[in-house]
């Protein structure tokens, strides 16, 4: 009973220490990794790029002026079904988690692990706090040591800004692929309509992109991109976003894609050369490319 007991006190003291080896590993890394991070504050206040528009007498679009084609939205403006389609394909447990997802991290583990055998890609579980601490403070590079920053930063951000701020930032952020930023660039280039008239289908097509817009281009890739947008709207209704028959119904419909987005101008080169011009004498070239301009010209 006695040599119980010292094996009991043993694994408990072995358990204390490891407890305490794992807890000193994980604050010296918020030391070394936290050290000169950006300002995440800056975020509270961020306004993205916005492109400039130039439309006729009649409102119809004739020129976009951008160095990236982004609309801002505000988030109360952004359609449910679209922030749904987001949440459901990239982080089904935002408004749960502090910035990190543990339940994600296990969750991808045993997941990797069966991809792992069978060959297939292996999954991450970036949340959209640390998608927004990444693409906005920091850089693309693949190292552990960004990952390690990325999820010191998304720790800070969640507890700075709301999680409406974050998902709003991410949503207008995001590339969405063909230069186009944002939920509200996206469903004019690829459906070319408003966020509004999208359907359950057109809002998971565009849900499914993050993580490699290139690879999913219904242009190029139809097959693969047809496929990972049922995959987005199988994710819907797992999370009860949708009902069955909505995703049945969505999952059948062809995607429907026209590409849109580019203002065509016939036969008008000249005028809308002249108000570019004059647009950069008033504004700069800020204001012209980033400021988000919404010009209605004399042109019938």
């Amino acid at each position: 009973m006695k040599r119980l007991m010292k094996i009991l006190l043993l694994l408990t003291c072995l358990f204390i220490l490891g407890g305490m080896v794992a807890a000193g590993a994980v604050f010296y890394g918020f030391w070394h990794f936290g050290k000169g991070l950006p300002d995440y504050d800056q975020l509270a206040r961020y306004e993205p790029p916005v492109m400039t528009r130039v439309h006729a007498a009649d409102g119809s679009l004739i020129a976009e002026y951008a160095r990236q084609r982004r609309l801002f939205v505000p988030i109360d403006a952004i359609p449910k079904q679209v922030k749904q389609a987001f949440l459901a394909a990239e982080d089904q447990n935002f408004y749960e988690h502090i910035g990190i997802d543990f339940k994600g991290i296990a969750r991808a583990f045993v997941t990797n692990l069966k991809n792992l055998g069978q060959g297939r890609r292996l999954v991450g579980a970036s949340t959209v706090t640390q998608q927004v601490a990444k693409n906005m403070l920091l850089t693309n590079v693949v190292s552990y040591e960004r990952k390690a920053k990325e999820a010191i930063l998304a720790i800070r951000i969640e507890r700075s800004l709301t999680k409406d701020r974050i998902l709003e930032l991410y949503l207008n952020e995001i590339y969405l692929g063909q230069r186009a930023y944002g939920v509200a660039a996206a469903a004019l280039y690829y459906f070319d309509k408003s966020l509004n008239d999208l359907t359950i289908a057109e809002a998971a097509y565009i849900g499914a992109l993050p993580k490699a817009p290139n690879n999913y281009n219904p242009f190029r890739f139809p097959e693969r991109a047809l496929e990972r947008r049922n995959w987005v709207i199988s994710r819907m209704l797992e999370e009860k976003f949708i009902t069955p028959e909505q995703a049945e119904a969505a999952s059948k419909s062809p995607l429907n894609v026209k590409r849109g987005g580019d203002a065509e101008v016939v036969k008008a080169e000249w005028f809308v050369e002249e108000v570019r011009r004059q647009l950069y004498d008033l504004y700069g070239v800020e204001g012209l490319y980033d400021g988000g301009l919404s010009v209605r010209t004399t042109m019938q």
